[in-house]
């Protein structure tokens, strides 16, 4: 089952696609994914797509933890979507404060 699990800090205005230049940014056959994403401040917001589904559409990203700690499903609610062969998944996060904000999470299938 691949995973991939990211912790980042993104300057003011700037935004981030953890997942761009993943081997499995395009899926290569049907699954389930799992998505957990946090930041450790307010201040980010992210839109998660999987193929043809908004799973977010640009919401305040959850806030939980601290600088390198993934956040767990005790801690955030899990994206959970059902994925065909060749559906590309994006996470997208925008900073919207005047300092950094630290993103952190993982993705599963």
């Amino acid at each position: 089952m691949p995973k991939f699990a990211w912790n980042h800090s993104i300057p003011a205005g700037e935004t981030w696609e953890p997942l761009t230049g993943w081997q499995y940014e395009r899926m290569p056959g049907p699954a389930i994914i799992k998505i957990l994403s946090s930041a450790v401040t307010a201040g980010a917001v992210e839109t998660v797509t999987s193929g043809s589904d908004t799973l977010v559409d640009e919401s305040p990203t959850p806030i939980f933890g601290a600088d390198n700690v993934l956040p767990t499903e005790q801690d955030v609610e899990p994206m959970v979507d059902e994925v065909a062969a060749g559906d590309k998944i994006r996470i997208r996060y925008r900073n919207t404060v005047a300092g950094a904000v630290i993103v952190h999470g993982s993705i599963r299938f």
